[in-house]
């Protein structure tokens, strides 16, 4: 999922407490009152700026303090809950924009909710200076600090904070003064109590007309939504209920309440299984014959593992003669600046060896990361620059890295810093008590080995004879391929790959460009087989695959390939008429291809695909299943990578083809 999650307990508890201390005292007099300046005045008068009334809901309430964009009485209302550090909420705006040039401000409304997740350090100060620049400014500054915010997200921090406010009309040193208020905090904080009151767990989150939408969603998904609630508000409208009802009486049928989560009378169960962690290849600090050996999943632009990096020093220090660290890379895909900081620590390596490793990750927790930066530290370790250029900009190193964040996810070490202590797996930046604890606990085990006769060396491997290794991906069996099916790629490819798709269905449309990098990557390597799984909810989707079909009957597969890139690269919807125009750029016979519309011949070969699926417990596309291997939807580049590298480790004896592979150019029906 495209959004940022999080658990709160902690917060909500500081929160709650801070809120009673806001609320129990009367408003204080707004010290600017009397010296800010009206935006765009020369006058010395307050410039409130906030919005007027607007139509609200007890559940999903929208106060004159909230910005605002479209009508207040505009049919369908927008909220979105969002971190300005968050970059999957900066990775939805111009989805955001698109809705509202789409639909304008007469029929939909947004409303801006802050919710700065507590480990993004920078969100609520930004969040604060952003509710100053709408207190300042109004509505309009608000929005055009929102969109430079979210544009130049790379640089927030309190200079380019200032920057934008500059940019927008506003003078910073007010704005920053106002962003100092109690009002500004207690905004904020309001809204951070509402999205918890309203079970959002993570960022952007949107309720449209009440109707839940949680992460960086395509526009499709937006638009499904607002269609439908538009229809429901001209039904309102017919049936007489006023405009500025309409939100109230969409958020009551829309809105559903999170379940609560039942009390729990104990600590979460702790993971205490030894797993199986190779250790080799990866660099290390400490003695090779340590008793107790701690591989840690890192990355160099998470603020937690800088933390953790003290901590594993003093740990280092006071046990010198018995702990070691091992040390994999884990950049997680929204820290730009991590995978280049890991290029660079790995070719300190190859060009300086282990020594030239460990200073480089030394120097690179100090955070500074961008592009001057690693150059200016390449010159300082005498890194030879064409090579550390190289390196940064083509992830010289990518096949190493891979592999660690590979091990990552086969062991489930979500996030940064990820520890297993001897196999046990410690999540977190965790005190250095804790690590502490848990270091003296797997000596008394090594010390007891050593006592039966293992040598200090062996040590680890002897625990890893009896730790459990990764559970294998998710699989789901197929029949042999068979020549109903088009494919493309050699025959002899090692992973074959079988995509059930949807010609109507958006998400194996954005799919295929993914799937066209992900044959670059692995050149005549991967064997793609079709398999037409159209939804019965997507009426065109079925028309459009007997097109396809009969495109390979008149053509062969080279044919069907062509017909499904003129399927899937179409931004128009799948109407008759566009079908019969992808006909005739085809060059297809006509007379055939109606004939094939109407007397079934390819219902026996699509039912046979959709029974394929079913049998394999397959209910949506896209889905892939990669030499036995399941995956499920528009996934990233990085989730086919990773189960291609999976399946190249885990290689299965080749299935026999039911059949001969289909004719290039077959007979006419």
């Amino acid at each position: 999922m495209w959004f940022h999650r999080l658990g709160r307990v902690t917060t909500a508890l500081l929160l709650s407490a801070q809120l009673a201390g806001c609320n129990a005292a009367p408003p204080a007099k707004d010290p600017l009152a009397s010296n800010v300046p009206a935006v765009g005045s020369g006058s010395t008068r307050l410039a409130t700026s906030l919005g007027g009334e607007q139509p609200s809901s007890e559940v999903l309430p929208i106060g004159s303090d909230d910005p605002v964009w479209g009508a207040a009485t505009a049919p369908v209302t927008l909220v979105e809950f969002s971190d300005l550090q968050c970059p999957f909420c900066s990775r939805v705006q111009p989805t955001i924009k698109s809705l509202q040039s789409k639909y304008g401000p007469n029929q939909l409304r947004v409303v801006f909710k802050h919710d700065p997740l507590p480990f993004h350090e920078h969100a609520r100060p930004a969040a604060r200076v952003a509710d100053a620049v709408f207190r300042q400014g109004g509505s309009a500054a608000f929005f055009a600090f929102l969109d430079l915010a979210f544009a130049e997200q790379l640089k927030l921090g309190d200079e380019a904070l200032s920057a934008w406010v500059t940019r927008v009309g506003l003078d910073p040193k007010v704005v920053m003064q106002r962003a100092e208020l109690p009002e500004t905090n207690d905004k904020v904080a309001r809204d951070i109590a509402l999205s918890e009151k309203l079970g959002i767990n993570g960022t952007p989150a949107f309720l449209i007309n009440g109707a839940s939408l949680t992460g960086a969603q395509p526009l499709e998904s937006f638009t499904r939504i607002i269609d439908a609630e538009l229809a429901a508000a001209a039904e309102l409208a017919r049936k007489g209920t006023p405009a500025e009802a309409v939100y109230k009486t969409r958020v009551a049928a829309n809105y559903v309440a999170p379940k609560a989560e039942p009390e729990r009378d104990e600590e979460p169960e702790q993971d205490l299984v030894v797993w199986k962690i190779p250790v080799t290849g990866a660099p290390s600090i400490g003695p090779s014959d340590a008793l107790v050996t701690i591989v840690e999943f890192f990355d160099y632009q998470c603020p937690f593992c800088r933390r953790a990096e003290a901590t594993m020093n003093d740990l280092l220090a006071r046990y010198p003669k018995d702990v070691r660290l091992v040390l994999r890379q884990n950049p997680l895909p929204f820290h730009p600046r991590a995978l280049p900081a890991a290029n660079f620590a790995l070719e300190a390596r190859a060009q300086k060896g282990d020594a030239g490793f460990l200073e480089a990750n030394r120097r690179l927790f100090e955070g500074k990361l961008d592009e001057s930066d690693l150059l200016e530290l390449g010159r300082e370790l005498k890194l030879e620059p064409k090579r550390l250029k190289n390196a940064l900009d083509n992830n010289t190193h990518a096949r190493e890295i891979d592999a660690d964040v590979d091990l990552a996810s086969d062991f489930k070490a979500a996030g940064t810093p990820h520890f297993f202590i001897n196999g046990l797996r410690l999540s977190g930046a965790q005190p250095l008590e804790t690590f502490v604890s848990v270091v003296e606990s797997q000596l008394k085990v090594a010390q007891a080995l050593v006592a039966a006769g293992t040598p200090r060396a062996a040590v680890y491997d002897e625990i890893m004879k009896r730790a459990q290794d990764a559970e294998e991906p998710e699989r789901k069996e197929l029949p042999s391929p068979s020549a109903d099916n088009p494919s493309r790629g050699p025959q002899s490819a090692p992973i074959t790959i079988h995509e059930f798709a949807d010609f109507q269905c958006p998400y194996c449309q954005r799919v295929e460009k993914t799937l066209r990098e992900l044959d670059k990557e692995f050149p005549n390597k991967l064997r793609f087989i079709w398999h037409d799984y159209p939804l019965p909810f997507h009426k065109q989707a079925r028309p459009a695959a007997i097109v396809a079909r009969e495109a390979r009957a008149q053509k062969g597969d080279a044919g069907f390939w062509k017909a499904h890139d003129l399927l899937f690269g179409s931004e128009e919807a799948l109407s008759e008429e566009a079908l019969n125009q992808f006909a005739v750029s085809l060059h297809l016979d006509q007379a055939r291809l109606s004939a094939a519309r109407s007397d079934g011949r390819f219902d026996a070969v699509l039912e046979k695909d959709r029974a394929m699926a079913e049998d394999a417990g397959i209910r949506g596309t896209p889905a892939f299943v990669i030499n036995g291997y399941y995956l499920s939807g528009a996934q990233p580049l990085s989730a086919f990578k990773r189960l291609v590298r999976y399946a190249l480790r885990h290689p299965k004896p080749a299935s026999k083809p039911a059949s001969a592979p289909a004719p290039s150019a077959p007979s006419p029906h």
